[in-house]
């Protein structure tokens, strides 16, 4: 079961994180259920596992809906079954909490603290308005200096924009790119950095996965085994950017 998981997941493209999160929700359920096959079971089984989740277990609400989609996803994507919805469910409760915002002088501030990378990192999060992850997978042919442009590819929602480039980061920016490609250059002279491709591009543009865009660590790909500098976005891979 846990395999025709795998493979279902791996097929629609999912990232690596999701993979291991929907694994542990869907073999939590079926451990709960006395290890019932879960094409035995149905919404009632599923609604008492997610209720449990909220009134024994007492997790967030985000979390239970975390392991509502991955189950929602076994039945739907690898059982070929519709569970209807379930309103007898105990829904966890959100927190009510006012977004904290930072003046311009408290952002100055905060980065005034900062140094190297973590300075870079913080300066694009603030001054361009990027995500944490989309700054961790930004890459070097996303950047226009020209136009002081970001462009971002694959958002929330697999969705794309562009934002702008602040004029304060460019010069640092650029003085870090020349770093990384000296660091690449020796990666590849021991016959190292390469990075992933999704979709099997590594197969369609063979040179693409030694494009000059490491992390500082070298790490074990999950799947395939080699060693390389950066990991695939979204594994749990946290603080480390293809820049960094």
């Amino acid at each position: 079961m846990i395999d025709q998981v795998r493979r279902r997941i791996r097929l629609n493209h999912y990232s690596r994180q999701t993979e291991k999160t929907y694994v542990f929700w869907i073999r939590y359920f079926i451990l709960h259920m006395g290890k019932r096959h879960p094409g035995e079971m149905g919404a009632r089984e599923v609604s008492e596992f997610l209720s449990y989740l909220a009134t024994e277990r007492n997790v967030a609400a985000a979390t239970q809906n975390q392991a509502l989609s991955a189950l929602l996803f076994l039945y739907k994507q690898v059982l070929n079954i519709d569970l209807p919805w379930m309103d007898d469910m105990v829904r966890a409760k959100r927190p009510v909490r006012m977004p904290s915002v930072l003046t311009e002088n408290e952002a100055q501030r905060l980065l005034a603290q900062l140094h190297g990378v973590n300075w870079l990192m913080a300066s694009l999060l603030y001054g361009a308005g990027l995500r944490q992850a989309e700054c961790l997978k930004l890459r070097v042919k996303e950047i226009d200096f020209a136009y002081r442009q970001l462009f971002i590819r694959d958002s929330k929602g697999n969705k794309d924009r562009v934002t702008m480039l602040p004029e304060a980061v460019v010069q640092p920016l650029q003085k870090h790119l020349g770093l990384v490609r000296e660091l690449h250059n020796r990666d590849l002279a021991q016959g190292m950095g390469e990075v992933w491709l999704p979709h099997a591009l590594s197969r369609k543009y063979p040179r693409g996965v030694t494009a000059p865009r490491p992390s500082a660590a070298l790490s074990c790909r999950a799947r395939s085994g080699s060693r390389a500098r950066g990991r695939r976005p979204g594994t749990g891979h946290r603080g480390r950017s293809r820049y960094h």
